[in-house]
């Protein structure tokens, strides 16, 4: 846990210089709290800013940050220099997942401000869900990609397919029959309801496919790369 502890101490320290990573954990609640109180459609459904950004922001934030930080620091050495120092890299993968999680769960707690107070345990429920699978997602490419060019190339597309596809699904029936496979479209639908009611078996059996997918692929890259 000492390590763990550092990991997350290091990262917080490197996120305030590092403003491309900084921005990822800002732009969307910002974004959010502008919309919402800037922008008045008739008809327009409740908090509608708010959920579209929200699958976009689980779809894009943790993915990216953590594909980014794991390929920096192996492009830099960086991991090298912690590997020995006896920081293992089950406590290193912990301390990057957990720090993004925590910052990811801050910005959902900022977007969360227009919901009732019944339905904030409900929604932070939802985003902490579809933070977790991004975070194995980044992970993923992180460890797998052996520097940041490498690592851009690989997040951006999924990120895109992740984070957007759900978005063009509430316009397009097509793309909706498609986007059902991808957790983020699922979730997307759970804050539609902000409820277990009516909630279809589909949607946890998806969500729970594509988190051990997830994690699945993450071994087999940690396997073949490891972490120098």
């Amino acid at each position: 846990m000492r390590n763990i502890w550092v990991i997350i101490k290091k990262q917080l320290a490197d996120t305030i210089k590092n403003k491309p990573v900084l921005i990822q954990f800002v732009m969307y609640p910002v974004l959010t709290l502008i919309m919402e109180n800037a922008v008045t459609i008739p008809d327009m459904p409740e908090l509608f800013f708010t959920k579209l950004f929200s699958v976009m922001y689980m779809g894009m934030a943790p993915l990216t940050s953590v594909a980014s930080i794991i390929s920096e620091e192996k492009e830099k050495n960086t991991l090298r220099v912690l590997m020995m120092a006896n920081v293992k890299p089950g406590e290193y993968l912990a301390g990057v997942g957990l720090y993004t999680w925590i910052l990811c769960m801050a910005g959902a707690g900022v977007m969360a401000t227009g919901f009732s107070a019944y339905q904030i345990p409900f929604y932070l429920a939802v985003m902490a869900i579809g933070f977790i699978i991004s975070i194995a997602i980044g992970a993923c490419i992180g460890v797998f990609a052996s520097n940041q060019m490498t690592a851009s190339s690989l997040f951006v597309p999924v990120m895109l397919v992740f984070s957007f596809v759900p978005m063009l699904a509430m316009f397009n029936d097509k793309i909706e029959k498609c986007a059902r496979i991808f957790y983020t479209q699922q979730l997307r639908e759970m804050l539609d309801l902000m409820t277990f009611d009516g909630l279809k078996i589909e949607t946890p059996v998806v969500i729970l496919i594509n988190a051990i997918l997830a994690i699945t692929l993450f071994f087999i890259a940690f396997k073949r790369k490891g972490l120098e």
